[in-house]
C-alpha cells in the first residue's frame, strides 16, 4: 500500500471559505474535547465521514463511538469529515477547495481510509458528492491504488447492492469491535507491504462481517432473477452482522465533543440497551441489532457523571430502541434524579412503550422536562397494532396518558404510520379520532385540552424484516389518506390536534432505493450528476429529477417502490446479514393470517 503525505487546506479554508458561508462554525473544528494526535506518531489516518451537515453528524451517537474507539488505537488517528451545505459546496467548487477534515483540515483524499456512516438510503447521493468533492472517482473500479479505501457501515450495509459499485468494502452490523479488527488487519497488511486488492481479498476471507462487492458478480433484478456468485473459489456467499458481546464494558466517549453550532441533539447521550424485545414487524433495527444486551445501572450513572463533568450539557438522554423496556428503568431514573436534579440537569426518556412501566414513569421523572410526552402508537386500531407486533391496548394507552397529565405533562406527540397491510379507511380516520380523544382526556385532570401532535409517516417496507416481501402502497393511496385525515380533523373541529406528514414522495423514493438491486447504481449516479443531493432536506429534494433518472435506465420509480416479492424469489439483500429468511417469512405469513389477507 502507498504511504501518503497529508496535505492541509487550512489556509484556503480560512481565507476563501469561512468568510463566504452563513455558518462558518460548521467547518472550523477545534471544539472542546476534540482529539488531535501528534502527526509524527500517526501511521494510519481514518476519515470518519458522515453524509450530512455538521448539526446532524454531531448528534449521531454511533459516529461519536467510532471516533473514540479508533482514536484509542496506537498510531491511528480518526478525524471527522462532514458534508458541506449547499453554500459551502458552491464556494469549494469555485475556489478549488478539496473536502477536508475538521481536526487538521487535511484533504480527504490524503487519508488512508474514508469510512462512511450511512443511516438512510436518501444519503446515497451525498456519498457520491463527498467523493467527488474529495477529488476521487465515484466508481471503485476507476480509483487508483493510492486513493483512500472507501468503507461503508451502518444501515446501508445490510442492503448494499444499490451503492456496491461505489464502495470498496462494507462492514455489516455493529462497529465498535469490527472497526478495531478491520484496522488492525489493515495495519498488518501495511507492514507487509501488500496492495489494496490483496488487502480486500484478505479481509473478505477472514472477517465474516466484511463484504467486498468487487469480488462478486450480482446480476438480475426487476423481472429477472437475482444471481449472486463469487469470482474466486473460497469466498463466502453470505455475510454475518458483527456483534458486540460485552455491551456493559463497551467503549463510550467519556468526553464527547461539545459542538460549536447547536446540534439537533445536544445532550449527554447514553445507550442503555441494544436490541429491542418488541420486534415490530416493520422495524429493521429491531431485527438486525439482536441479541438483547443491557448496560448496568451503575455503569450508566458513572458515564452520565463523566460526560456531564466534561461537557456541561443540561440534559441526559437514555437511548435505545425501546427505553421503556429497560429492566431496571425505575432504579436508573431514581439514581440519576438523585444526582442530577440538584444540578438542574433534566432527563430525556425517548422510545417509550405503553405499558405498566410507562404508567409509573411520570411519577418517577421529577426532573424530566414535562413539555410533552412522545409515544409511538404506529396504528390507531388495536387489530393493526397486533398484526405489526405493537401490542398496545387502548386501555393502557389512555391510562398512560392520563397518568402523564396528572404528573404535569401538557403535550402529547403521537407517531403513526399509514400504508400498513390490511388497513382500511376507517383505520386511517381513526388516527384523528384517537388523537382528539387523548387531547380531550386532559380536561378530566385540569379542565384544559392538551396539545396533541399526530406525526404521520408512510410505511416503507425494509429489508431484513417480515414486511420485506410487501409492496409499498402507491403514491395515490397516500395522497388520498392525507385527504381523509384533513377532512376528519375539520369535521371534528379538533383544533387541539395538529397533524404533520412526512413528505410522501421522499418515502416512495426511500422504498425504491431501500429494496433495490445493483441496477440502481446507474440511477443513483445519473441522479447525482443531474444535481441530486441532500435528498433528506426539503430545500434540495427534487422528486421529478429522480423519476427522470429512473426512466433513463428503463425503470419506473413508483413501480419499483410498489414492487412486491414472492417467497420463492432471491432477494437482492439475501446475502447481507440479518435474521434467517425462514424466520422472517413465518412472521410475514402470520401477520397476513391475523389480518385475514
Amino acid at each position: 500500500m502507498v504511504v501518503k503525505k497529508s496535505q492541509s487546506v487550512k489556509e484556503q479554508v480560512s481565507r476563501q471559505l469561512l468568510p463566504m458561508v452563513r455558518k462558518p462554525a460548521r467547518y472550523i473544528g477545534g471544539e472542546i474535547n476534540q482529539i488531535r494526535k501528534d502527526p509524527a506518531q500517526i501511521q494510519i489516518r481514518v476519515g470518519l465521514c458522515f453524509p450530512d451537515i455538521y448539526e446532524i453528524a454531531m448528534s449521531h451517537t454511533g459516529l461519536a463511538i467510532l471516533y473514540e474507539v479508533i482514536n484509542r488505537i496506537p498510531a491511528v488517528a480518526a478525524e471527522r469529515i462532514f458534508a458541506p451545505w449547499l453554500d459551502a459546496e458552491e464556494v469549494m467548487r469555485k475556489e478549488g477547495i478539496a473536502l477536508f477534515s475538521l481536526e487538521s483540515r487535511t484533504a480527504a483524499a490524503d487519508f488512508d481510509i474514508l469510512g462512511f456512516s450511512m443511516t438512510n438510503e436518501l444519503c446515497y447521493t451525498n456519498l457520491l458528492n463527498m467523493l467527488d468533492l474529495a477529488g476521487l472517482e465515484v466508481r471503485a473500479a476507476d480509483r487508483k491504488e493510492e486513493d483512500p479505501l472507501i468503507i461503508v457501515g451502518g444501515q446501508a450495509a445490510n442492503c448494499a447492492e444499490p451503492i456496491a459499485p461505489f464502495v470498496d468494502l462494507f462492514v455489516l452490523g455493529q462497529g465498535e469491535e469490527a472497526a478495531v479488527q478491520l484496522i488492525q488487519l489493515y495495519q498488518s497488511a501495511r507492514q507487509r507491504g501488500v496492495n489494496k486488492q490483496q488487502f480486500l481479498r484478505q479481509a473478505a476471507r477472514s472477517l465474516p462481517f466484511v463484504y467486498v462487492p468487487a469480488l462478486y458478480k450480482c446480476s438480475g433484478g426487476g423481472s429477472q432473477p437475482i444471481r449472486f456468485e463469487a469470482i474466486e473459489e473460497g469466498l463466502p456467499l453470505r455475510f454475518e452482522d458483527a456483534q458486540l458481546d460485552d455491551f456493559d464494558n463497551a467503549p463510550v466517549p467519556e468526553a464527547p465533543i461539545v459542538p460549536f453550532v447547536q446540534a439537533v441533539h445536544e445532550r449527554i447521550s447514553i445507550e442503555v440497551m441494544r436490541g429491542c424485545p418488541g420486534r415490530c414487524r416493520f422495524c429493521q433495527a429491531g431485527y438486525c441489532r439482536r441479541p438483547m444486551r443491557y448496560r448496568s445501572v451503575d455503569r450508566i450513572v458513572e458515564l452520565a457523571k463523566k460526560q456531564y463533568e466534561n461537557t456541561g450539557f443540561d440534559t441526559i438522554s437514555l437511548l435505545s430502541l425501546s427505553t421503556g423496556e429497560y429492566p431496571w428503568l425505575e432504579e436508573l431514573i431514581e439514581k440519576l434524579t438523585a444526582w442530577f436534579a440538584p444540578l438542574h440537569v433534566g432527563l430525556s426518556v425517548p422510545s417509550l412503550r405503553v405499558g405498566q412501566q410507562l404508567k409509573l414513569l411520570p411519577q418517577l421523572m421529577t426532573s424530566v422536562r414535562k413539555g410533552g410526552l412522545t409515544i409511538a402508537v404506529e396504528a390507531a386500531d388495536e387489530r393493526l397494532r397486533q398484526a405489526i407486533r405493537k401490542p398496545i391496548s387502548d386501555a393502557d394507552l389512555f391510562a398512560a396518558v392520563r397518568s402523564a397529565y396528572q404528573a404535569g405533562f401538557q403535550k402529547v406527540k403521537l407517531y403513526f404510520m399509514v400504508g400498513l397491510p390490511g388497513e382500511t379507511d376507517a383505520d386511517i380516520v381513526r388516527i384523528v379520532d384517537l388523537s382528539y380523544e387523548l387531547g380531550r382526556l386532559r380536561k378530566e385532570i385540569d379542565g384544559k385540552l392538551a396539545s396533541v401532535s399526530a406525526s404521520v409517516s408512510w410505511l416503507v417496507p425494509k429489508p431484513h424484516t417480515p414486511f420485506q416481501w410487501l409492496g409499498q402502497k402507491p403514491l395515490e393511496y397516500f395522497q388520498r389518506a392525507r385527504g381523509l385525515l384533513l377532512d376528519r380533523r375539520n369535521q371534528l373541529r379538533a383544533r387541539c390536534v395538529q397533524v404533520k406528514y412526512h413528505k410522501m414522495e421522499r418515502s416512495v423514493l426511500e422504498s425504491a432505493m431501500g429494496r433495490g438491486d445493483r441496477r440502481l447504481a446507474d440511477v443513483i449516479e445519473t441522479a447525482w450528476r443531474s444535481g441530486a443531493k441532500f435528498d433528506l432536506w426539503d430545500e434540495a429534494f427534487d422528486f421529478p429529477l429522480w423519476t427522470k433518472a429512473f426512466a433513463e435506465h428503463g425503470m419506473d420509480l413508483c413501480a419499483e417502490a410498489c414492487r412486491s416479492f414472492t417467497p420463492e424469489q432471491i432477494l437482492p439483500w439475501a446475502h447481507l446479514g440479518g435474521p434467517k429468511e425462514s424466520y422472517l417469512l413465518r412472521q410475514y405469513q402470520q401477520a397476513l393470517r391475523e389480518l385475514s389477507l
